[in-house]
């Protein structure tokens, strides 16, 4: 299993914006399309001082599934243009890690 992990940054003023732009309109979008290999999506916040951190965890079977999302320069960051325009900053490239457990209490 493949981890793709993504940051992007935000003025505090614009992340309730942003998260509900991603989870009202981004995520469902993406859901839809059903990725073979694409296994879920983690959305992650952290208010730090002078900014909001949003974080996706993303878990797909293999490198082809990730391709399957993301083409083939699949380092690439896919990000939305209204999440764009939200963003102070964000990754442009990503990072893929191979998950090597997962456990659950």
């Amino acid at each position: 299993m493949i981890g793709r992990v993504w940051h992007g940054w935000t003025t505090h003023a614009n992340a309730d914006v942003f998260e509900a732009v991603v989870r009202n309109e981004i995520l469902p979008t993406m859901l839809s399309k059903a990725i073979s290999g694409f296994r879920d999506i983690q959305l992650m916040r952290l208010v730090r001082a002078g900014h909001t951190e949003f974080a996706t965890l993303m878990r797909f079977d293999d490198m082809d599934a990730v391709r399957a999302f993301a083409g083939e320069d699949y380092t690439r960051a896919v990000v939305h243009p209204k999440a764009r325009d939200l963003l102070r900053r964000f990754d442009t490239r990503v990072n893929h890690y191979e998950v090597r457990e997962i456990r659950s209490a």
